[in-house]
């Protein structure tokens, strides 16, 4: 056998080192936004032949390499510097989002113009929130009708899904929160989205990136409060938003105080520090609301026996506990409707729950955390659908107590008068 190793061929010719450079003239951005500059001078401001030279332009450009200086072009007019001034070293144009005409009219023509773009060359789409966030930043670089037409469009882009809620991450900017700029800017943005869509379809794009409850950070940190937000937009004539960042408040603080409530009650704090009542009055939550919150607490901070003969002694035992917490938050009759209802939905949900009701109802009946007339109101005519004929049957007897009860105090009103 042969030890002599097989020589390895080589790669011979010649090296071209200008290669990288020839390539970095053929592709410079300068010379790409001459090309788009020169065919918006050309269609002027027709935005139908401005969309089909965009078209027919992306197969002979680089739109994906120069996706930046495209999209600023068609927004500022040329290329733009940090800070949002144009530079001025290459021609622009007139005929861009920032030169026309302030109405919503010509802003939805050119959302059609980007729209279409966008639909036709896909990989575009993560290009184009890129440049609304950094348009964003540049705000206060732009002047007041520049910002007007950008965030009427960013609104009708928006409404119409071609764009993510997330772009909105870059008006929290603390500069442009610091001087107002970003609230300004989303009340006109605000305006234009709900002029397209309702508040239900905004609130669901804000919550789909976690938007609904960032709302508050338009304003600087002395500012951010419920009732600042509340009026800025109520006066700007978006009220919708107002109760949408209002409820969304109401929902955190709720969700706060629950788990506030549970990791008390797991860990057996006293009663005393459970639930006060002075820090729900200062989140603005009603009772009817707070007495379903400390129920859904003080049912899930125990493990519950999993044997129906003894869970009912375990609830029962548990729920003495707490009845002079669910007293404090019965006051009205409306709150104890509440409360039946919550017991009625949890025992028909937890099937081990449902011999329990009636021991419950009397338990609480007995602890005045629930009056007969709640009782009486829930058993004639409020109940749940949710297994209202177990439930229903289960408390015909203490029903009838409580009619001869009611009947007998009233005929000794009578005899005493």
């Amino acid at each position: 056998m042969s030890n002599q190793r097989q020589q390895k061929p080589t790669l011979t010719g010649q090296r071209f080192k200008t290669r990288k450079r020839d390539e970095k003239e053929r592709f410079d951005p300068s010379q790409f936004q001459e090309s788009i500059v020169q065919g918006l001078n050309q269609t002027g401001t027709d935005l139908e032949a401005v969309a089909k030279f965009l078209d027919t332009s992306g197969a002979k450009l680089d739109y994906r390499r120069y996706a930046e200086t495209l999209f600023d072009i068609l927004v500022a007019g040329g290329m733009l510097a940090p800070g949002g001034t144009l530079s001025d070293d290459v021609t622009c144009t007139e005929f861009c989002l920032f030169k026309a005409q302030e109405d919503m009219e010509t802003m939805q023509a050119y959302a059609q113009v980007f729209n279409k773009l966008i639909r036709r060359y896909k990989y575009l789409e993560k290009g184009f929130e890129e440049e609304i966030k950094k348009l964003l930043l540049f705000l206060k670089g732009f002047t007041e009708s520049e910002r007007n037409k950008l965030a009427m469009l960013t609104g009708i882009l928006l409404a119409n899904g071609n764009l993510s809620a997330a772009i909105l991450s870059s008006l929290f900017n603390e500069n442009l929160v610091k001087e107002g700029v970003s609230a300004c800017f989303a009340v006109k943005l605000f305006k234009s989205w709900l002029s397209e869509k309702d508040i239900n379809s905004v609130a669901a794009s804000l919550r789909k990136v976690g938007m609904d409850n960032r709302l508050m950070e338009l304003f600087p940190a002395n500012k951010r409060t419920c009732e600042h937000f509340s009026k800025y937009f109520t006066d700007a004539g978006l009220k919708e938003i107002s109760d949408f960042a209002r409820n969304q408040q109401s929902i955190g603080a709720r969700k706060e105080l629950q788990k506030e409530l549970q990791d008390q009650m797991s860990r057996g704090d006293p009663l005393k520090d459970v639930g006060s009542v002075e820090e729900i009055k200062k989140n603005n939550i009603s009772e009817q609301t707070m007495i379903g919150l400390i129920w859904s607490s003080v049912m899930s901070s125990v493990e519950w026996n999993k044997k129906e003969e003894l869970v009912t002694e375990q609830a029962i035992k548990h729920l003495k506990q707490y009845s002079p917490l669910l007293k404090a938050f019965t006051s009205q009759g409306l709150s104890e409707l509440t409360l039946l209802l919550k017991i009625q939905e949890y025992c028909y949900d937890n099937i081990h729950f449902m011999k329990a009701f009636q021991k419950i109802v009397v338990l609480l009946y007995k602890a005045d955390v629930l009056s007969e007339e709640a009782i009486l109101k829930w058993y004639n005519e409020a109940h749940l659908a949710k297994g209202k004929s177990v439930f229903l049957e289960q408390m015909k007897k203490f029903v009838e107590w409580l009619k001869n009860a009611e009947e007998e105090s009233e005929s000794e009103e009578e005899d005493a008068d």
